[in-house]
């Protein structure tokens, strides 16, 4: 077994472990400083507990957990508000108000009143702005009390 015999200077590798020590202190005082997660999840879990509210005031029967909110749609609405006016999003909306067959055997059906009273909820409290126009697209649906109390 061989050992390499250092050749820099020491006073080199003393600027060298400066420099780079004081690169990563200023990397760590940029990161803490602009670091907003914490505000992020403040944010999310009080619109979590506004939605939790909400859907017991609606009536729901089971209510998901404040954590699952957070996970789910965050401090945004997550997949809910990235644009529940697009045609896309429309038309996967209609593939769940189906009768559940696949292939040939999918028909659409007339779904409860009350199926999208949850999804409406999410968009009043996370995104607001989208709400006039998806309640107008709820309200052309054919909807009806299917589903007994």
């Amino acid at each position: 077994m061989s050992t390499v015999d250092e050749t820099q200077p020491r006073g080199e590798r003393r600027v060298l472990y400066v420099v780079v020590g004081a690169a990563i202190g200023v990397l760590m005082v940029l990161a803490l400083i602009l670091y907003r997660s914490a505000d992020q999840s403040r944010d999310a879990e009080a619109r979590a507990d506004e939605l939790i509210v909400a859907l017991d005031d609606a009536g729901a029967m089971v209510t998901p957990s404040q954590d699952q909110i957070v996970n789910v749609l965050g401090d945004d609405g997550g997949a809910v508000c990235a644009n529940p006016n697009d045609a896309l999003s429309r038309a996967t909306l209609q593939a769940q108000l189906a009768n559940g067959a696949a292939g040939p055997g999918a028909r659409p059906v007339i779904s409860d009143r009350n199926i999208l009273r949850g999804q409406l909820l999410i968009i009043e409290i996370y995104c607001p702005d989208e709400l006039e126009e998806f309640q107008q697209y709820v309200d052309d649906l054919t909807t009806d009390d299917v589903v007994g109390s």
